[in-house]
């Protein structure tokens, strides 16, 4: 069946949530939802999660779930703020436990244990979860983080920061325990699927020539015709040229602010006592 897919695009970071559901029983989910955040004043609003809220409700659907393909370094996750609404339970690959390893000390979060317990669904590659008469089937797809998943969802795979449209070519790979020729092996296990199966990247960031943003593709034009990793790429000729790239790219801008809310499943640090809530921005670590 053809999955049906509403894609909600924020400018402001080039990131694309999805509220997908199973026709039968409306039974949703929804896909890397976006906290707006402004980093000139450090404010928060919540106007692109009401917008996922408010397609749920029009829809008269039932969200299930709330999906994470990643601890994003792009924008600051609206999951936390969505489960306070709707009950909807939190979902993310179990090896978030690495990336909350590597970046809660960074951030001296206390508060944040190490073992994914700020999150209410970890998968490993191969579970599932039902969504009405349809399923959720998770594919470990790391490289570009250690924890990153793809959700496969009937005729759909929604990839997060692993690929991106053919035109603009691949993830980066130098965040920490991210790694190129792990990159590589996953991208090769979503081209494997098949190829009229189709891809939902997590962003665009409009390359030159083209002045509309995209989301949607297929494996088939993916394997055609990505500028990175196109069907005759060898692993190390893809190795070579990511490694070179990610070395000429800067820090995403809200990498901080969001790493320190993502590995919380999207909550804002506690407060201290009489104080208002601060997000940490600490110097020479990235």
């Amino acid at each position: 069946m053809t999955l049906p897919v509403q894609s909600f695009y924020d400018p402001a970071t080039h990131t694309v949530s999805f509220l997908v559901h199973d026709p039968v029983s409306r039974a949703a989910a929804i896909i890397d939802p976006v906290l707006d955040f402004s980093p000139r004043n450090a404010r928060i609003s919540t106007a692109s999660a009401d917008a996922l809220l408010k397609a749920v409700g029009d829809q008269q659907l039932d969200l299930r779930y709330i999906l994470e393909t990643h601890a994003h370094a792009d924008h600051l996750s609206a999951a936390h703020y969505l489960r306070e609404k709707t009950g909807a339970p939190v979902v993310i690959g179990s090896h978030i436990k690495q990336v909350q390893s590597a970046f809660a000390p960074m951030f001296d979060a206390d508060d944040v244990q190490p073992d994914g317990s700020a999150f209410d669904i970890l998968l490993a590659d191969g579970d599932t979860l039902p969504l009405g008469t349809l399923s959720i089937r998770a594919l470990h797809t790391p490289g570009h983080t250690p924890a990153c998943l793809t959700y496969l969802i009937a005729d759909a795979a929604f990839v997060g920061d692993t690929l991106f449209m053919p035109d603009y070519g691949t993830a980066r790979a130098d965040f920490p325990g991210g790694d190129a020729r792990t990159l590589y092996r996953s991208i090769q296990r979503i081209l494997a699927l098949p190829g009229d199966t189709r891809i939902f990247v997590g962003h665009d960031y409009l390359p030159e020539g083209r002045t509309l943003p995209a989301w949607e593709t297929t494996v088939a034009a993916q394997r055609r015709d990505n500028i990175h990793i196109h069907d005759g790429i060898s692993e190390e000729a893809f190795v070579t040229m990511r490694e070179a790239r990610d070395k000429t790219l800067e820090a995403p801008l809200l990498i901080l602010p969001s790493l320190q809310v993502n590995i919380r499943a999207g909550q804002l640090p506690p407060a201290l006592p009489g104080h208002a809530i601060h997000l940490r921005l600490p110097i020479n670590t990235i």
